[in-house]
């Protein structure tokens, strides 16, 4: 089993919902962090789900509000991800937030 520290990075360019990371068939991942900032002097807001293996949508965060020019954290807790599963986001402005995850990927082979 090796463990693979990894991290996603996303500048949101669109507002469509965008995958920020997918959990390989054959490992699971543990997310450490999940930093947003915004960098444009407006603010916005971002929403966050997780996505299982059955297609089934989870939300993580619904329309979380971030500051002009701030730069937030937004789990306290590590969140994890099991096979297949994906970690999406999207914002209301285009062009105004960046999202870096953090990750301990574990692969079970």
């Amino acid at each position: 089993m090796a463990n693979i520290y990894k991290n996603s990075k996303v500048d949101f360019t669109t507002t469509d919902n965008t995958v920020v990371y997918t959990t390989p068939t054959d490992s699971r991942a543990i997310i450490k962090s999940i930093v947003v900032s915004e960098d444009s002097n407006n603010a916005d807001s971002i929403s966050v789900t997780i996505t299982d293996a059955s297609s089934a949508v989870f939300s993580v965060f619904k329309d979380k509000a971030i500051s002009a020019k701030a730069t937030v954290e937004l789990i306290t807790q590590p969140i994890i991800l099991q096979e297949g599963e994906i970690l999406k986001a999207q914002v209301a402005t285009a062009d105004r937030l960046h999202m870096i995850v953090s990750l301990l990927e574990i692969n079970r082979d």
